[in-house]
């Protein structure tokens, strides 16, 4: 798959979930599931629960830093607090 990745995990540990934009999804995934992101570390294992693909990377991060602010993090927390992880 070409192009930018936006992506909510959320940790089977803690429950909590986390927002990041990557160009390949599958190895970022990976890296945050072998503790390689300081960030995620503490969560692993981590399940995708939701992934949206953009043409560039501008637009991936744009929407990312929606998922980032109040009201998206609300929208988030609305759409997938009954998703397993």
């Amino acid at each position: 798959m070409s192009g930018f990745a936006v992506y909510v995990l959320r940790s089977t540990v803690t429950g909590r979930m986390y927002v990041g934009s990557a160009a390949d999804l599958e190895d970022r995934l990976h890296r945050h599931n072998t503790g390689q992101s300081k960030a995620t570390r503490h969560g692993a294992p981590w399940v995708l629960i939701h992934h949206e693909q953009f043409k560039t990377r501008s637009e991936a991060v744009r929407r990312e830093m929606f998922y980032k602010t109040g009201k998206g993090r609300d929208m988030l927390k609305r759409l997938f607090e009954n998703v397993p992880g």
